[in-house]
């Protein structure tokens, strides 16, 4: 039985809505007692998991979508906003880095990243006043609710990093005194750790989280931290024992069965966030489908209905070009090397290319899953800012509309919600980052390196997983039965060495952006590798924004990604007034830069 995000989110809103709604009384919509049980304590857990996805409760929607599609990708070089200039106008300024401490979007992911922190909390609470629960439940709530508090907290490092912890001892009495001011990742470290000694390694639910969830969370902290030594033996032991939530075996599947919404749950699955439809929930508002990513699917075609967003950089389908030997062109000369891919959709790229490119992105006639050819720029809302490239990941196929995708059609968006999961973290992730470690640390592997990342490519280089022109698309797999015909001139490689450190570690960065593409993690691997080399990231996006400017992007005409600001978001003003309301000083301190 999967774990149904929000089935009791409108029941268990313990605060108010509201800029400062930490600081508020509670406002319960059902008694304490009616919930002083472990089947109530187990429905506020729900409702804590319920806000994973971004929707529901306090600030939600596509401000604050799971997979950080605005500030993991628009915001660095995966995407552009897509669309028009005006419609939702502050992803905008996140994209060219012009936003401030008003724009809307950052407003939106504090208020549902807290919402997250509280409601972790209230289970923490609540559980301490039922003296029938057992020792056993009580552990099992604390582990949970304590993941749950971590991930949030997480979430609210990696996009504002200056930001404060909140603890089950925060009322409304103290909350005010809270400050930003303190680096919260020991606490969430300590979070994770509870979690990951007190969670078992499988569940009854797939969507809960288990011991293993719990410890690829706290590697993932120390990666953030480029923590090498603390992250690498918790890695080493998700590869060889690590399972998912019912048991199976971490593994790598095809490419494609972690974007094919009837694969979910697979044994590449580390933690997801769960998706579902038709089962009511659109009908409220708050729909337990994909409703972050409504807006990314085809402009005036194919699946859905609207939106045209979140449409793939030239430079991202530029970083798919592949040498003699099928390995990526590390040193960035893929915007400069030869004719852009398709470009203008007049001819095509004469090289070789990675075959994941046409997994990642939508191109013109190549087939788009069980949809046709992708017609090209017909699909695209406006060409001079959204380029000539359709997301892919998060698109449904033909033949699963209506039963993977919302039917109900009581919802504006009801064709674009679906039950695709978004993927945490997945386990060529895991692979990544031990290679990474291996790489990265001060007496480095090399070997070990170049083993992890040749895994991943030799997934990649699977022709069963590749596009083809003649093949039958399969919805059951998302892969063309009996083709013959790539879509194009695919060729991948494998590294037969890494010289040097300095090699492999850009192998590995550059592996990275090919392997998770418009999946919400360029910006924030940017940002920590900008801890090692200070001033690394403004130099790859400066350089991006002249590129795309140079080809006719005509939002980044003037564009400048400032290092020592742009690495993180500005607090929300709002945030910064309302904790100082009474006539008192905020105890928020805004991030350096921001006005």
């Amino acid at each position: 039985m999967k774990l149904i995000a929000g089935s009791l989110a409108a029941l268990i809103l313990l605060y108010a809505c509201g800029k400062s709604f930490l600081s508020r009384p509670p406002q319960g919509s059902l008694s304490i007692n009616a919930l002083s049980n472990k089947a109530g304590v187990d429905g506020i857990l729900i409702g804590a998991y319920s806000l994973l996805d971004g929707v529901g409760g306090n600030g939600g929607g596509w401000a604050a979508s799971s997979d950080n599609w605005v500030y993991g990708g628009v915001a660095a070089d995966d995407a552009y906003k897509g669309s028009t200039a005006s419609d939702q106008g502050d992803i905008q300024a996140l994209e060219i880095w012009t936003a401030t401490s008003t724009n809307s979007y950052p407003d939106g992911k504090w208020a549902s990243i807290y919402d997250g922190v509280n409601r972790s909390n209230a289970v923490l609470k609540l559980m301490r006043t039922i003296p029938s629960l057992s020792a056993a439940d009580t552990t099992e709530f604390a582990a949970e609710a304590r993941f749950l508090r971590g991930f949030y907290h997480f979430e609210a490092v990696r996009v504002f990093k200056n930001v404060y912890y909140i603890d089950e001892a925060a009322s409304v009495s103290n909350i005010l005194t809270y400050t930003n001011t303190d680096d919260i990742t020991p606490k969430i470290i300590d979070d994770f750790t509870y979690a990951m000694n007190n969670l078992p390694a499988t569940q009854g639910q797939v969507g809960r989280a288990n011991k293993y969830a719990a410890e690829a969370l706290l590697a993932k902290v120390y990666m953030y931290k480029l923590d090498y030594a603390s992250a690498l033996p918790l890695i080493n032991d998700l590869i060889s024992n690590g399972v998912t939530a019912h048991g199976d075996k971490y593994a790598l599947g095809t490419f494609v069965s972690n974007f094919n919404p009837a694969q979910k749950n697979g044994p590449e699955s580390v933690f997801a966030v769960q998706m579902s439809v038709n089962d009511g929930s659109a009908a409220t508002g708050t729909p337990n489908g994909n409703y972050g990513d409504a807006l990314n699917f085809p402009y005036g075609g194919g699946p859905g209905a609207c939106c045209g967003f979140n449409n793939p950089s030239q430079s991202l389908v530029n970083a798919f070009k592949t040498d003699a030997n099928g390995l990526p062109l590390l040193d960035g000369s893929y915007n400069t090397h030869g004719q852009d891919i398709d470009s203008a959709h007049t001819t095509s790229y004469a090289g070789t290319l990675d075959p994941r490119v046409d997994l990642t992105a939508g191109r013109k006639n190549v087939p788009y899953l069980d949809w046709g050819l992708h017609p090209g720029d017909s699909w695209i809302r406006d060409v001079s800012q959204d380029g000539h490239f359709s997301p892919k990941k998060t698109v449904y196929a033909k033949a699963q509309q209506g039963s993977l995708s919302d039917n109900t059609g009581t919802y504006w968006a009801s064709v674009e919600i679906t039950a695709d999961n978004y993927a945490v973290v997945r386990y060529a992730d895991v692979l990544l980052w031990a290679a990474e470690c291996y790489a990265g640390q001060s007496s480095p592997d090399l070997a070990t390196a170049l083993t992890y990342v040749n895994m991943v490519r030799t997934r990649a280089a699977d022709p069963t997983d590749w596009v083809y022109t003649n093949g039958a698309f399969d919805p059951a797999t998302y892969t063309y039965k009996g083709g013959s015909t790539p879509a194009d001139n695919y060729k991948i490689g494998l590294y037969a060495s890494f010289p040097s450190q300095a090699y492999a570690l850009n192998a590995i960065q550059m592996e990275r952006r090919l392997e998770l593409a418009e999946e919400g993690h360029r910006f924030f691997d940017l940002q920590r590798w900008d801890k090692a080399a200070p001033g690394s990231m403004a130099a790859v996006l400066n350089a991006y924004g002249t590129y795309e400017a140079s080809i006719g992007r005509t939002q980044y005409g003037t564009s400048t990604f400032t290092a020592g600001k742009n690495e993180i978001f500005a607090i929300p003003q709002s945030q910064i007034d309302a904790e100082g309301l009474g006539g008192g000083k905020s105890a928020l301190t805004q991030n350096p830069g921001y006005q």
